[in-house]
């Protein structure tokens, strides 16, 4: 089979540090869906606008190797045990694919790029390829009493994030929003935990410099 992109995804992240590892942990993170040249027909659409939510399939394209172990360390664990690479989410698969829901936000139908969906949780790259788009039915798609694995051990907790009001200046109220959001996931990798150590990461254009103290992540500049 071969398979060619039909569209590219836009985000704020240029880089990989600092995605949400999960789409819809930060519902305010904006993104937007521009197709190819060949698929910009506003046809191919019809009927979208009465869904709330898609599925992206798309391609870890930012991964420099490609996968060549049955085992992989999810970071949901502290990157300390080993789980089978059928059992996780991780980016390093046999077949680089990912599977994202995200919330449409609005279809802007005409524009300089083609028919666009504007959608909001997203945890792609900016340039991401995306495969395929399909909607999401709840009655197909959602589980909510199905079991979560090793998931359903692991208490998520969320840091308090604290943003000068020079940095916030910089950002839209979503932006910072989002931002905030985003940094409160703890984008470090798990095994650090240096509260004088500085970190960086791209967003929206913006070297955004933090460290962490227990549970609270300090904006630096």
């Amino acid at each position: 089979m071969e398979i060619q992109p039909i569209a590219t995804f836009h985000s704020p992240f240029t880089t990989k540090f600092g995605i949400p590892k999960q789409s819809g942990l930060v519902k305010e993170l904006c993104g937007e869906v521009v197709f190819e040249p060949a698929f910009r027909n506003v046809d191919s659409l019809r009927g979208l606008e009465e869904f709330d939510y898609i599925w992206l399939i798309w391609e870890f394209s930012a991964n420099s190797h490609r996968a060549n172990s049955p085992v992989v360390r999810p970071p949901v664990l502290g990157g300390n045990e080993r789980m089978g690479v059928f059992a996780t989410r991780s980016p390093y698969r046999p077949n680089p694919l990912g599977l994202s829901v995200v919330k449409i936000d609005h279809i802007e139908w005409e524009s300089s790029r083609g028919p666009i969906i504007h959608v909001l949780g997203g945890d792609l790259m900016d340039g991401t390829p995306i495969y395929d788009i399909k909607p999401y039915l709840t009655y197909a798609d959602a589980h909510p009493e199905a079991r979560c694995g090793f998931v359903d051990r692991r208490k998520w907790d969320r840091l308090e994030v604290h943003i000068p009001d020079e940095v916030a200046a910089l950002f839209s109220v979503q932006q910072r929003e989002a931002l905030a959001q985003t940094l409160a996931l703890d984008p470090r990798p798990h095994y650090h935990d240096d509260p004088n150590k500085v970190y960086g990461m791209l967003f929206d254009g913006h070297d955004i410099h933090f460290r962490v103290d227990g549970k609270d992540l300090f904006v630096i500049d």
